[in-house]
C-alpha cells in the first residue's frame, strides 16, 4: 500500500478475565483485515475493544499517533471520541427516521443544513436514489438498509472502519452488490478497515490480511493465499477451511542427492514424509506408495507425528497413468456442479481411506463421471508439513 504506515491500526491485548484474549495484529491504512474464527473465538470482543466499548485488562489500541487505549499508561479514550465508523449485522437504524435522517443523526456536531447535505452526499455515494433516501428502514430492502448503515458509518469521516458481520443478513444478490460497493469505497478511503466474518470466501474475496482467532488467541496473521498455502498448524488449517489436510509421520531428510525431474525448485532441502491416512497398518506401513518426498525446512525430528496440507494449485489431473513420484490412481467418488465450478472428490486406490478434493473451473478436457478411474499428480514442492504438537 502506498498509504503511510503512520495511520496504521495497532492492537495488542492480553487478559484472562472475563474472557481470555491474547492478540497482537496491525492493519495498514487503505488495507482491509478480516478477523476469522469459530463462534465464541473472541472476534466480537476484539471489535468492541477497538471501538472502545470494552476495556481490556492489559493492552494498547493505536491508530497512527492517536493512543486510544494504553492500560500501562492509564489511557482510555471513550468510544464517542475515537472517530470509529461501525457497521453492524442488524444495521441498528432508527425505525421512525428516514434514511437521510438516520445518516444525519451521526452528524449532530454540524448545523442542521450541513448535516442533511453531508448525509445526502454519502447516500448518493452508496447509490441510493432520492426516493429511497426519503423512506424509513421498513420500506427499504436489506441491502438498501445496509447501504444506509455504511453511509452513516462513513459520514463522520472515521479514522477506523469496523464491520461486524455486515453482509450476513442480506440475500446473495444484494451481498455481491455490497461487495462491489465496499471494493469501490476502499479505493477512496485511506483508513484501516477491520471485518468480522464467519464467511471464509467473503474474507478471501475482500481482504488483504486474515487474522485467525481461536479461543481468544491469534493463531496466525497473513495474506489469505499465504495462510492457505502454509498454515501455522493443523488448527489453523481447519479454521480456514483447507480441505486437503492429512496425517503422517516425518521420516527425516532425504539422503539422496540431486533434484527429481519435474519438481519445483525452491529454498531448503528435501525430506521424506510417510502418508498414514487410510494406509494399511497406518504409520507402520512400509509400502513405498505411502512415502512422499517433500520440502524439508529443518524443523522436524524423525519419527514425529505431523499433519500436512497441499494447496489446490498443487493437484493436477493427468491424461494418462504415470509412475512418476507424486502420481496416484484414483476414482471419482463425488461430483457437485455449482454453476461455473465443479467440486470433485477423488478416492485414492493406494489408500482407500484418503480422499483428495478439487475445485475445477473453466472447460475441462473431458467430462468426469462418478466411479471413473483417473490419475492425479501432487506437486511435492507445494506440500506444507506441520508438527502435531503445535496444533493448539
Amino acid at each position: 500500500m502506498s498509504a503511510p504506515a503512520s495511520r496504521a491500526l495497532v492492537v495488542e491485548v492480553e487478559q484472562a478475565q472475563p474472557m481470555a484474549l491474547s492478540a497482537q495484529f496491525r492493519c495498514a491504512p487503505g488495507e482491509m483485515l478480516a478477523l476469522v474464527g469459530p463462534s465464541g473465538a473472541g472476534k466480537t470482543s476484539m471489535l468492541r475493544i477497538m471501538a472502545g466499548l470494552m476495556r481490556p485488562a492489559q493492552g494498547r489500541v493505536l491508530v497512527g499517533e492517536q493512543v486510544w487505549c494504553d492500560t500501562a499508561g492509564g489511557v482510555f479514550v471513550p468510544p464517542q471520541q475515537r472517530h470509529v465508523g461501525l457497521v453492524f449485522q442488524n444495521y441498528a437504524l432508527m425505525p421512525h427516521l428516514s434514511a437521510l435522517d438516520n445518516v444525519a443523526l451521526a452528524l449532530m456536531h454540524l448545523p442542521r443544513e450541513q448535516r442533511r447535505e453531508r448525509a445526502r452526499r454519502w447516500l448518493d455515494h452508496v447509490r441510493l436514489t432520492p426516493g429511497q433516501q426519503a423512506r424509513r428502514p421498513a420500506h427499504l430492502s436489506g441491502g438498501e438498509q445496509q447501504r444506509v448503515a455504511v453511509a452513516r458509518a462513513l459520514a463522520r469521516e472515521p479514522a477506523l472502519l469496523l464491520l461486524d458481520e455486515p453482509f450476513s443478513a442480506v440475500d446473495q444478490m444484494s451481498r455481491h452488490g455490497l461487495y462491489a460497493l465496499l471494493a469501490e469505497l476502499r479505493r477512496e478511503l485511506d483508513i484501516p478497515i477491520v471485518l468480522v466474518t464467519h464467511d471464509l470466501n467473503e474474507a478471501r474475496l475482500l481482504c488483504d490480511q486474515l487474522v485467525v482467532i481461536d479461543a481468544g488467541r491469534v493463531l496466525q496473521q497473513g495474506a489469505p493465499a499465504s495462510i492457505h498455502r502454509a498454515p501455522r498448524n493443523a488448527r489453523v488449517a481447519d479454521l480456514v477451511g483447507i480441505q486437503n489436510r492429512f496425517d503422517g509421520v516425518w521420516l527425516g531428510p532425504d539422503a539422496s542427492s540431486g533434484e527429481t525431474s519435474g519438481e519445483t525448485s525452491g529454498e531448503g532441502g528435501w525430506g521424506l514424509l510417510r502418508w498414514t491416512d487410510g494406509m494399511p497398518g497406518g504409520a507402520t506401513e512400509e509400502g513405498r506408495s505411502s512415502v512422499l518426498r517433500v520440502r524439508d525446512k529443518g524443523r522436524l525430528a524423525p519419527g514425529q507425528a505431523v499433519s500436512w496440507v497441499i494447496h489446490g494449485e498443487g493437484i493436477h489431473l493427468l491424461d494418462a497413468p504415470s509412475q512418476a513420484p507424486g502420481d496416484f490412481c484414483a476414482s471419482v467418488a463425488e461430483l457437485r456442479h455449482l454453476g461455473e465450478i465443479t467440486l470433485v472428490t477423488l478416492r485414492l486406490e493406494q489408500s482407500p481411506g484418503a480422499c483428495l478434493r478439487l475445485t475445477l473451473s473453466g472447460p475441462q478436457p473431458a467430462p468426469l463421471a462418478p466411479g471413473q478411474r483417473i490419475c492425479v499428480r501432487l506437486d511435492m514442492a507445494l506440500v506444507h508439513v506441520m508438527p502435531v504438537r503445535n496444533a493448539g
